[in-house]
């Protein structure tokens, strides 16, 4: 029986758009043993697909922590226990979707004979046998994902993102977004990310709550992470009463069960606003100095890009923290964008 490794050890947007390669891989090889092995913080995400047999995860964080120490003798511990428990499971083939060097390393290390790489650079098209180039067409969402199966010649006819769910995480999110037993529908809003350039005008969306509410008939709940909690109040305070702050306080999984719970998700280039299209959550989203994709595979997830001669700059912008891009963006036409994808209807084809 093989036994197969997918290496992408994070962002938690790529997980998501890689997740199609989990069902993909299944039909193909029904009988495989699959992992797939991540960084903890993205663990979580994979935990409870049922595809899915084994969820690994590298100690990056205990590693850093022994390097900031000059811990070596420890590190190099580790690192050959963790090589142990990888060659353990004798793994026939590890495709490394990342294609950095630190996930060519783990490649490596796992001892699989086979070792794809896709677009592997770094260095780590070293530690490959095979090295698969990037393709597709880079405005479709996760196509560098349909490129390799396709590549690999796996089924991809139900080529769709997913991220597995619990009752659990069901559970809390109903609790979190019922407050008082409200019932009423909800649009979820995802104002955060990883970089200043990526976010929408903070003021506008108290605004836009407002008009959720006023002009959509929709409460608003807002979800972030833990380092966005002082923005997050920041927004609840200006914003209508009744707002639903819920930064920092879900799980991503519980965050997820409250985006398929929404009627609407409108947020920036982040992994949460991902998780709108994998839900089949009407989606309208914010891009400005990244341009992921303007094709999101259903016509009701709209992308919203204003592009200028410097558009998109990515990690380098040349505005002065003006992000021009993302302030030509108005309230208006999120508000009509939002009034197009409803209509549309959740339950698109």
């Amino acid at each position: 029986m093989d036994s197969i490794l997918i290496i992408r050890l994070s962002a938690i947007g790529d997980l998501v758009m890689a997740s199609p390669l989990i069902a993909a891989l299944r039909r193909a090889n029904p009988d495989a043993h699959l992992a797939w092995l991540v960084q903890p913080e993205g663990a979580e995400l994979l935990a409870a697909n049922e595809q899915l047999d084994e969820v690994l995860i590298w100690p990056r964080r205990e590693w850093g922590r022994l390097t900031q120490q000059r811990r070596f003798w420890s590190l190099l511990k580790s690192a050959l226990a963790f090589r142990r428990e990888l060659r353990r499971r004798r793994f026939s083939i590890a495709l490394d979707i990342q294609g950095l060097l630190k996930s060519g390393l783990m490649a490596w290390l796992s001892g699989a004979p086979r070792r794809i790489g896709l677009g592997s650079r770094e260095g780590s098209q070293w530690l490959m046998t095979e090295r698969i180039e990037r393709g597709g067409d880079p405005g479709r969402i996760g196509s560098e994902y349909l490129h390799l199966a396709r590549q690999l010649g796996l089924p991809t006819d139900e080529f769709v993102m997913r991220v597995a769910l619990t009752a659990e995480d069901q559970r809390a999110a109903r609790e979190i977004s019922m407050p008082g037993q409200d019932t009423s529908p909800y649009a979820v809003i995802c104002p955060f990310t990883t970089r200043p350039q990526k976010h929408w005008v903070e003021e506008r969306w108290a605004e836009l709550a407002r008009r959720l509410g006023a002009e959509l008939g929709l409460r608003t709940l807002m979800l972030g992470g833990p380092g966005d909690k002082a923005a997050a109040e920041r927004i609840t305070a200006r914003g209508p009463e009744g707002l639903i702050d819920a930064v920092g306080r879900t799980s991503l999984r519980e965050a997820g069960a409250l985006i398929e719970g929404a009627r609407l998700l409108i947020g920036v280039d982040t992994g949460l606003s991902h998780m709108g299209i994998a839900f089949a959550t009407p989606s309208v989203l914010l891009f400005g100095s990244t341009l992921p994709y303007r094709d999101s595979t259903r016509t009701d997830a709209v992308v919203l890009y204003h592009r200028l001669p410097c558009s998109p700059c990515r990690r380098r912008p040349t505005c002065g923290g003006a992000f021009t891009c993302m302030r030509e963006i108005s309230a208006d036409e999120i508000i009509a964008t939002a009034h197009q994808v409803l209509s549309v209807g959740r339950h698109e084809t």
